[in-house]
């Protein structure tokens, strides 16, 4: 059996973990995570999930989260992601990563972490979403400049970081496929009089609005054809077990940065 903390238990893909955890015969929970401020501290995690009582008691105690923990799985906010990833480094508990709106900095002290355990990192955990990104890189190697490369992303309204970081990602992907840099071709907005658009341009588009779990799509449009590699997830419990299997996977690995692509092996 293999004991999971879920750091960031109050949120909708912690509630959503503590379920898949819930319904695995291989996994147990062993710790739930929540702010200083939330209010579910004190309750059972079960309760909070809405599956009943698991026997583990939210708490805003890293230490006591962790205690007992093979592997953790943080869905949290940027700053309170590396301090999780800190306090599993202490215990060697290795940490997959879900967490979005990472800046260069957390990435920074995600690496430098990544020497003493096996941390794994990605902005979706949706199994179809990564093996949309490899569908990606070969499209976009094909794909000469003549294809202008655009890509849209769509979530409910409470999202707070905006694009998406699979949105980025693919961005990020697409641009490398190119030989380039999304710094350097990325456009993320578009008001009044902006002229032709750029060759080699990648535009990014953003919608919020209700409950939109995720759609992304990536769109080549060139001339007299257009090609489109769409995404949409329609239950979050889908990132929930993609994050599962990652858990599974990272298990015994040595110190590192892992990816969802090394999960899928493609």
């Amino acid at each position: 059996m293999i004991n999971v903390a879920v750091l960031g238990v109050s949120g909708r893909m912690g509630r959503c973990l503590v379920r898949t955890v819930r319904e695995a015969p291989d996994l147990s929970l062993s710790g739930a995570l929540a702010s200083a401020t939330s209010a579910t501290l004190g309750r059972d995690a079960g309760d909070v999930a809405e599956t009943g009582p698991v026997g583990v008691v939210v708490t805003a105690d890293r230490e006591a989260a962790l205690a007992g923990a093979d592997v953790a799985i943080d869905f949290t906010l940027p700053g309170a992601t590396i301090a999780n990833l800190e306090a599993a480094a202490k215990r060697r508990i290795p940490v997959v990563i879900g967490t979005t709106g990472l800046d260069e900095a957390c990435h920074a002290a995600i690496r430098g972490l990544s020497h003493d355990l096996p941390v794994l990192v990605a902005p979706n955990m949706s199994l179809g979403v990564n093996l949309l990104f490899g569908l990606v890189a070969k499209a976009s190697a094909a794909l000469g400049e003549d294809y202008d490369i655009e890509i849209l992303e769509a979530h409910h309204r409470n999202k707070v970081d905006a694009p998406s970081g699979t949105a980025l990602r693919i961005g990020e992907i697409a641009a490398g496929a190119r030989g380039r840099a999304l710094g350097d071709v990325g456009i993320y907005s578009r008001a009044g009089q902006t002229g032709r658009r750029p060759r080699g341009a990648i535009g990014l588009a953003v919608l919020r609005g209700g409950d939109i779990v995720g759609e992304h799509r990536v769109l080549y449009a060139g001339t007299g054809e257009s090609l489109e590699i769409a995404h949409r997830a329609t239950d979050r419990m889908t990132f929930a077990y993609g994050a599962a299997t990652a858990a599974r996977w990272i298990i015994g690995r040595p110190p590192g940065l892992y990816g969802m692509a090394d999960v899928l092996d493609v």
